[in-house]
């Protein structure tokens, strides 16, 4: 009977470790991001045991970090059923409180959840602190309180220090963020996710060669790591943003890093939209085409690849498929719709409205600038994706649709592209009224014109060509005050420019325009004005014959 006792402790204890190496194995799937495999052998260990409390409260969290947040609650639910930590499962259900800001709630499950932890327990303290920070509003100062309670229970643990090391970094507390993961990978070197952050700060600090040397490192201790080749994907693209002249060269380098990622992923849907997300940015649109098109094969119904569709349809110039694809994922009530998606509705109902002849779809049009409008709403800074758009349709002569675009982007400070885009609003109001007749004028386009060139000289003092618009603009509204003083400010600020700049070919066309401006304002009111500025034409155009007819009738 001793014998058969032992025996069966054995069995009970081999168990144990069997489905805990079960367990870990998911864990080390879920580090790698092989999200597929981790579902894989958890529904496995499920089905074995539906019991097992852990393994559907590890499933549950696997599907709200994918946003599939009915399958996350089911497996919450089913947990809290489990013989086994069914407590942790109080954790997923305050996580989903917190996303839906209910702190009130997310307290009590996760108080449930560490109740009955015995008092060396810390794995309860460090999920709750994983919650506070995963959630979709996170709350970095409760995360790093509850893993300072698992810390001093157990000082080396390294997931609590990995943990804490987020929690700092999401708080924008670098220093400690460095020092705790620096803690985690001495007190275990086989934990490369906490050797990779420390890469993660220095990408963050913009330090980006000191940053792939970091990654470099760790490929050094394991080359089939992939989140790592992510990292360097992600430096790479950020290094060329931040430094044009690499971006070539660092496009590049960033696409083949992800693609090294993605062979090293279990090609999951997940992984999938991530890489789909990523060529976006680096704007490699045909790949994106190619990749929207393999995801539509394996998954028919997944909303967002109506997403990917539609972006690159436009940028490849499909804009029929652009707008079909995109209608069909901005009007499910339930998709996470982002201010781009209404962005690339907009521009390819506008590309679709305004032909290349000159010819405008007026209600197409309007649909477009409609989306934009959404657009703005969620994203305020949507308006620096405005800029090429609105210059494209200014080429095409569609003056009043280029400010049309550019008047949601004018008064928006914070824009990177705030001066250009108000000297293109103010240029584009000009040009579509300069050749009207005066009963067509827009005066209150105009006045808006003469708005966006006051706003370009506050924010740029020097940019002199503002006062010349400023003339021609009052020119149109027949405001001979201010044609005066406008084409005269113009004229003082070239001339302080010295000879050289006065000899140049296009300044002596500017200033012959402002003289014949003036000259024209003070005909009626001053004719000795009026032939004195008509005669510095001649000076400097002898020729010209507007300037000699005007002084011969003046006289």
């Amino acid at each position: 009977m001793n014998k058969f006792k032992i025996f069966s402790l054995a069995l009970v204890a081999s168990a144990s470790v069997a489905k805990a190496q079960d367990i870990n194995q998911a864990k080390k799937a879920i580090d790698a991001e092989q999200f597929d495999k981790a579902k894989s052998l958890l529904k496995s260990i499920i089905k074995a045991k539906p019991s097992d409390g852990e393994a559907n409260f590890v499933l549950g969290n696997i599907y709200l970090n994918q946003a599939i947040v009915d399958s996350a609650k089911i497996y919450y639910l089913n947990g809290l059923e489990a013989a086994d930590k069914k407590n942790l499962n109080y954790i997923g259900l305050g996580q989903l409180d917190l996303d839906a800001k209910n702190a009130a709630s997310a307290k009590a499950n996760f108080d449930l959840a560490a109740k009955d932890m015995k008092r060396k327990d810390v794995n309860e303290f460090i999920y709750i602190g994983r919650a506070y920070m995963n959630s979709t509003n996170p709350d970095y100062t409760n995360a790093i309180a509850i893993l300072k309670r698992a810390l001093l229970i157990e000082p080396q643990n390294a997931t609590a220090l990995l943990a804490i090391g987020d929690a700092y970094h999401g708080a924008n507390n670098q220093n400690d963020a460095y020092k705790s993961y620096r803690d985690a990978f001495t007190a275990d070197p086989t934990l490369l996710r906490a050797k990779m952050q420390l890469g993660v700060l220095l990408k963050g600090a913009k330090s980006y060669e000191e940053a792939i040397k970091a990654f470099n490192e760790v490929i050094a201790l394991d080359a089939n790591y992939g989140p790592v080749y992510r990292e360097l994907a992600e430096t790479y693209y950020k290094w060329a943003r931040n430094k044009p002249s690499t971006q070539q060269v660092n496009y590049q380098k960033a696409i083949s890093s992800y693609e090294k990622y993605l062979s090293l992923t279990d090609y999951s849907m997940d992984s999938r939209m991530r890489h789909a997300d990523f060529l976006i940015l680096v704007k490699d649109y045909k790949a994106l085409e190619t990749e929207a098109n393999k995801m539509i094969e394996l998954d028919k119904v997944n909303p967002r690849i109506y997403r990917y569709l539609g972006y690159s349809a436009y940028e490849n110039g499909n804009v029929e498929v652009a707008i079909k694809s995109l209608e069909n994922y901005v009007k499910v009530p339930t998709n996470k719709v982002i201010a781009k998606d209404y962005l690339y509705l907009g521009f390819a109902k506008i590309k679709k409205g305004t032909a290349a002849d000159g010819v405008v779809d007026a209600a197409a049009f309007d649909a477009g600038l409609a989306d934009i409008k959404k657009a703005v709403a969620m994203e305020p800074l949507a308006v620096e994706d405005l800029g090429d758009f609105g210059k494209e349709l200014f080429t095409k002569k569609q003056y009043n649709q280029a400010a049309a675009l550019y008047e949601l982007s004018a008064t928006n400070t914070e824009s990177k592209n705030y001066l250009n885009d108000n000297v293109y609003y103010g240029i584009s109001l000009y040009y579509a009224n300069a050749n009207k007749e005066k009963t067509a004028i827009d005066a209150a386009g105009l006045a808006k014109a003469d708005a966006a060139f006051d706003r370009v000289l506050v924010a740029s003092p020097t940019y002199d060509e503002a006062y010349l618009y400023k003339g021609r603009i009052n020119n149109l509204l027949e405001k001979d005050d201010l044609i005066i003083k406008n084409y005269q400010e113009y004229i003082n600020r070239t001339s302080a420019k010295g000879a050289e700049e006065l000899a140049k070919p296009a300044t002596v066309k500017k200033i012959v325009e402002s003289y014949n401006s003036i000259g024209a304002s003070y005909a009626n009111t001053d004719k000795a004005k009026a032939i004195e500025y008509f005669n510095k034409t001649l000076v400097l155009d002898p020729t010209n014959a507007y300037a000699a007819q005007s002084v011969k009738a003046l006289k």
